[in-house]
């Protein structure tokens, strides 16, 4: 009997959850890998959601969230945590994704046991280590433990070879993201969040907003939720759905600003199925998220993304997003133009997404074969 390639997929916040979901399920229908899934829970209850979505029960739970969590307490919980479980399970490859703390710890403590590395959405990257924070760096670290490098796109691939990285080692493969919704968007989906029933998304023009990322807080996070104000009160066929990050530091200022202003609805996170719907419902989208540029162009839908910097680049040469940062003004003024614009709205709208087909976790699985010697054929790169 041959020998399992012994797999273990990390993760710990709902973002991984949502990428890494569709390629957990494709591992575990190989049967030359004996695929194991680590949760960190660096989020707890929005990466369970995920989880029940997609029903994938976690082999192992390191369950280290706690309220206003460090970055320094996460690593060192994840660090700790999985030096014992390397120990115990001896993994041959572990799988993390993107730029979250839980994957730069999860890299390193794979580093220090000496267990290849391989890194799913590897070399996105906006060269200015604070922009966003902590993830450019985290992505950067990550990269440089990895031994395999899973590039969603070849713009990916060329920040990766820029910086030394094998040739060898980096597979383009798309994004994971998109295998995602193809699974979860539903033509006639009913919310389960009664308040999304009652929207006129026919009649209205309804704009999806999340706006929470680190680097944000602060004056940025009050720009954003003025100018949305502004937006929405002088645009009457304009309706507002804020999905509002549990962090106080985000909600107490969207709550100053946005609470009780007519038009605006204030909901928390959505589980996944109902945040792909909504989106794919909605008008257009306004985020500092990353996942988004990626997920609304595969729905047509224009983005603005309220960030001064992406280590998306692809969907901004493509047409389909937008960076218009956090200055109260060009938030204004660029929504405007999408709203009262149709022409600018259909071409950001019908551009190609350049972040993929669908088949990403396939073409991963079969570059873990091929690393392993259990495949003779290099996979053919996504090409966009």
């Amino acid at each position: 009997m041959k020998e399992k390639i012994k797999v273990m997929t990390i993760f710990g916040t709902r973002p991984e959850a949502i990428k890494m979901a569709p390629l957990v399920k494709e591992l575990e229908k190989s049967e030359e890998i004996e695929s194991k899934v680590c949760v960190t829970a660096q989020h707890r209850e929005m990466l369970d959601q995920v989880l029940e979505l997609f029903d994938i029960k976690p082999d192992f739970d390191l369950d280290i969230m706690k309220t206003r969590q460090t970055l320094t307490g996460i690593t060192n919980k994840v660090l700790e945590g999985l030096e014992e479980l390397f120990e115990a399970y001896k993994p041959d490859m572990i799988l993390v994704h993107g730029d979250t703390t839980t994957t730069f710890a999860a890299s390193l403590a794979g580093f220090y046991k000496q267990i290849k590395v391989g890194h799913v959405e590897a070399g996105l990257r906006t060269y200015d280590k604070y922009f966003p924070f902590p993830e450019e760096m985290n992505r950067k670290l990550t990269g440089a433990i990895a031994d395999i490098h899973f590039a969603p796109t070849s713009g990916s691939k060329g920040n990766l070879l820029k910086e030394g990285i094998e040739e060898s080692s980096i597979f383009v493969t798309g994004n994971t993201v998109i295998d995602a919704m193809d699974t979860t968007v539903e033509k006639d989906y009913v919310f389960k969040t009664e308040e999304l029933n009652r929207i006129d998304f026919e009649n209205k023009k309804v704009i999806m907003v999340t706006a929470h990322r680190r680097e944000n807080w602060g004056e940025g996070i009050e720009n954003i939720c003025k100018g949305l104000k502004e937006i929405v009160t002088s645009n009457k066929d304009v309706e507002l759905v804020y999905l509002v990050h549990l962090n106080p530091i985000v909600k107490d200022v969207v709550e100053k600003h946005l609470k009780d202003v007519e038009r605006v609805h204030l909901l928390p996170p959505l589980d996944t199925k109902e945040t792909h719907n909504l989106m794919n419902k909605s008008y257009m989208i306004m985020t500092d998220s990353g996942g988004l540029q990626e997920e609304a162009p595969h729905l047509g839908k224009p983005v603005l993304v309220l960030r001064n910097v992406t280590e998306r680049p692809e969907a901004v040469e493509a047409g389909t997003v937008k960076l218009v940062g956090t200055d109260f003004d060009t938030i204004i003024r660029s929504a405007n133009e999408l709203i009262n614009n149709n022409k600018l709205y259909n071409n950001m709208g019908c551009a190609v997404n350049p972040y993929g087909d669908g088949k990403a976790s396939k073409r991963i699985i079969e570059a873990i074969l091929y690393y392993f010697n259990k495949n003779t054929n290099r996979p053919k790169d996504f090409i966009y």
